[in-house]
């Protein structure tokens, strides 16, 4: 199946964010490993990252800008495949900017949290900034092979710090050092990893001293997801358990309706956790689908307007980065809302109100690019050819124009300018000549 007509129900665009050293750039790294995407896991630490691909990002260890790409994963319970457009954003607080340029076009997001600092300050105004924007999140509490690392104070530390309701799927098993597993609350069963890699999984029975525990939240699980929909609470009167099936639609509803946010665990250093991640992305975060409508208002008269989210509808687009390759000049990184982006057509650009032409399309895994003909309703590329296209500029159909809302970035916490103590001397750009010839030899 070709990525260009891939169902929009299986897509899911979906953004890495955090406090810095929390772990991102190492979770999306496994991610990219167990998808196929990569076949050697990098390191941050060595700087052979596959998304810090800019030198000075593999000389810090930090991500300094947001870097796409796309990868494809099989669902473990039922083998279904997903497409998962991912944007790994950095996570210092001067870098924000990539953070809110990001979450304005995404769909869905991972918020990790460090096993150890748990909510940090940059997990706060990362939260902030889906909140403003809506979007529905996931929670992954990593490193919990580390000392002190306490899974329980940061899922409470998410209640009372971020005004959340997180809703743990998983409970670990062992701590710090002896951190080997999770338990399954859905499916009620121990997950291990039993290679180095992390690519081999062995399902068992719950540890003795956790089954108490495991009980009681697989209690509260089952109660939360029951709630989210009638027919679900009348199943669970009638039946006085949910299926596995019926917890998971549960917390879906729960997690797009902004009730609750699903809590997994792991240590994606230790190559733990990442695969029950991936399938939480697919079971809870949503496809463009279920965002449904895209908002804006009409150029000419300023009356708003909705446009569905499909191929069939006309093209809507959204300009959310500019970036200036050394291969192939200036980039132009847009949101694909609906309709069909074709490589040579012409687009419109009405905050500038210019025609835009689209010599290439690109889709990019991180600093590398694959050329593409076309790209559809949900996708996110990267186009060259717009000459005055700006972040937060709309790209549409001429014939059916539409204004989307530009991204609002935060006011800069300090600000300076630079200028010349004393003002400059003009000098002589030439110097007399001495010993020149008498006048009757020239």
């Amino acid at each position: 199946m070709s990525a260009e007509k891939f169902p929009l129900d299986k897509t899911r665009n979906i953004g890495i964010a955090a406090h810095i050293d929390a772990g991102k750039t190492t979770t999306t790294e496994r991610i990219l490993f167990y998808t196929g995407r990569v076949h050697r896991i990098g390191s941050v630490d060595e700087g052979t990252a596959t998304m810090d691909w800019m030198p000075q990002e593999k000389e810090r260890g930090i991500t300094i800008v947001a870097a796409a790409t796309s990868c494809y994963w099989r669902r473990l319970h039922d083998g279904e495949l997903f497409r998962i457009n991912i944007i790994d954003t950095p996570g210092h607080v001067d870098f924000t900017a990539e953070v809110e340029r990001a979450l304005r076009v995404l769909d869905g997001m991972v918020a990790v949290f460090c096993g150890v600092g748990g909510v940090e300050p940059q997990s706060e105004t990362v939260w902030r900034q889906a909140n403003k924007y809506r979007v529905p999140r996931i929670a992954f509490v990593n490193k919990l092979d580390r000392v002190g690392s306490d899974f329980f104070v940061v899922v409470q530390q998410m209640r009372e710090r971020l005004g959340a309701n997180p809703v743990p799927i998983q409970l670990p098993i062992g701590r710090e050092s002896d951190f080997r597993g999770v338990v399954d609350l859905i499916e009620m069963r121990a997950i291990y990893w039993t290679d180095e890699l992390g690519t081999q999984m062995a399902f068992g029975s719950i540890p003795d001293d956790l089954k108490d525990w495991a009980v009681e939240y697989r209690q509260r699980l089952v109660e939360t997801a029951a709630e989210q929909e009638d027919a679900l609470m009348e199943a669970y009167f009638e039946q006085g358990d949910l299926t596995p099936e019926q917890i998971r639609r549960g917390l879906r509803l729960g997690t797009l309706s902004f009730r609750l946010v699903p809590v997994l665990c792991g240590s994606a250093l230790r190559n733990k956790g990442v695969q029950p991640l991936l399938d939480a992305v697919c079971d809870f975060l949503p496809s463009p689908l279920d965002i449904g409508v895209v908002h804006g208002t009409d150029p000419r008269t300023g009356e708003p307007i909705e446009r569905p989210l499909t191929d069939e509808a006309p093209l809507c687009a959204l300009a959310f980065k500019i970036q200036t390759d050394p291969y192939v000049g200036r980039l132009v990184y847009v949101r694909l809302y609906s309709g069909v982006l074709r490589k040579g057509e012409a687009v419109y650009n009405p905050a500038k109100d210019t025609n835009e032409r689209i010599m290439r399309i690109l889709r990019m895994h991180a600093n590398y690019r694959e050329d593409v003909d076309e790209a559809r309703a949900g996708d996110i590329v990267a186009v060259v050819g717009p000459k005055v296209t700006m972040t937060g500029d709309t790209l549409c159909d001429r014939r059916h124009p539409i204004l989307l809302e530009r991204i609002e970035f935060p006011e800069p916490s300090s600000s300076a300018s630079l200028r010349r103590r004393t003002a400059p001397t003009r000098r002589r750009w030439w110097k007399p000549c001495r010993n020149l010839p008498p006048k009757t030899q020239l």
